[in-house]
């Protein structure tokens, strides 16, 4: 019953924050102040949304990464990710993806999620590898998000529709240059995560992980490929956007795609 009830309090504190700002989208003049009550409004969400990740995922014989689990981990680290950033940089929009992703995969989890088969060990080694590679989805997962925006900031101009945006969202530069920031960072966690699968996870090339570590390579050429083409020929606009989501659609099949045929179809 309490666990219902955290369950329900997290969904409905991340549902008050996302009202908060789809409020500021209709009301221009309150769109600062709106958007720091939802932001206020997040932060008792995801920490609710943290003891509930932390009833379902820790036990003593290792971590229950089911694939809901991890979906859910995913939202709450974004989720969090996005409050800390939101002080220092004009990233509060993102919640318009962010908030609504972490209340549906908390929800999914709560009500559909059933222990993971297999259990990932606790152990420094093979925790650097899952802390790492957790950390890269979700700044990854923040740079699609913002390429979502972007990609709807960018359309609302093309059809010269620029009051949908103009003072709701920071100007289109400014929204470039942080999706690059974002997906450079994620990159570097991406390659850390990828190093510490290498050197840490026995069997990589198991039949059961095979797929996960082809897909996992692919995203990362894709990620490095945008990443230098902004800076050797000044990638932007349609075709970072083409890029990050492509690369972010290979990272999510090659972990939720694998762990959906393992789990669900395979039973493993």
């Amino acid at each position: 019953m309490m666990h219902a009830l955290l369950m329900t309090l997290a969904v409905a504190l991340y549902a008050a924050a996302l009202i908060a700002l789809l409020a500021g989208l209709r009301d221009r003049v309150l769109i600062a102040r709106s958007e720091r009550f939802g932001m206020r409004l997040a932060i008792p969400a995801v920490v609710v949304h943290a003891i509930l990740l932390w009833q379902s995922s820790y036990t003593a014989a290792g971590l229950n990464l089911s694939v809901l689990n991890a979906a859910s981990l995913l939202g709450w680290l974004m989720a969090v990710m996005l409050l800390l950033a939101a002080p220092r940089q004009p990233i509060q929009s993102l919640g318009l993806v962010i908030f609504p992703f972490a209340a549906l995969t908390l929800l999914a989890a709560g009500l559909f999620g059933v222990p993971a088969r297999t259990l990932v060990p606790l152990g420094a080694p093979v925790e650097i590898h899952v802390i790492s590679s957790v950390i890269a989805y979700a700044v990854l997962g923040l740079a699609t998000a913002q390429a979502l925006l972007l990609a709807w900031q960018e359309h609302t101009l093309r059809h010269r529709r620029p009051g949908a945006v103009i003072g709701i969202l920071p100007p289109l530069r400014s929204m470039e240059a942080l999706l690059f920031q974002l997906l450079a960072s994620g990159f570097v966690l991406l390659s850390i995560a990828l190093l510490t699968g290498w050197l840490f996870v026995e069997n990589l090339l198991a039949q059961d992980l095979v797929h996960k570590t082809v897909l996992s390579g692919v995203a990362w050429f894709v990620f490095a490929a945008l990443l230098i083409g902004r800076y050797r020929a000044g990638w932007r606009g349609r075709t970072a956007i083409r890029w990050t989501l492509t690369g972010f659609v290979l990272l999510a099949l090659a972990y939720f795609g694998s762990k959906v045929v393992l789990e669900v179809i395979l039973g493993r």
